[in-house]
């Protein structure tokens, strides 16, 4: 059995345009999920990886990463490659069509 840490504060999303990088703090701050991507060209992004640390998992933490990294790529019009599996899942349950005309054919 697992002690799972408490989240008694609500979520949210930072982006950190410099390093690239979507982050949830939680617990305070020692622990963060992070979304990470990278220009692969002027106006495309390549989303990469997801990670949530274990003792938070399975409580829909990435999916607010993966909803702000798609609504990013929204607002600044770009394409996303979506290299991250995680992201991938999220958008075929999620399969909304500003979000697919975002995308890149894989």
């Amino acid at each position: 059995y697992m002690n799972v840490p408490e989240i008694n504060t609500p979520i949210t999303v930072e982006h950190d345009k410099k390093k690239r990088q979507f982050t949830i703090r939680l617990n305070g701050s020692h622990d963060r999920a992070v979304l990470l991507y990278e220009y692969v060209g002027k106006k495309t992004v390549d989303l990469q990886h997801t990670e949530v640390p274990d003792a938070y998992r399975g409580r829909g933490i990435a999916k607010h990463l993966a909803k702000a990294a798609m609504d990013f790529v929204v607002e600044e019009d770009l394409k996303a490659h979506l290299t991250c599996w995680y992201i991938q899942k999220y958008i075929k349950e999620n399969p909304q069509p500003q979000y697919l005309e975002h995308i890149h054919p894989m």
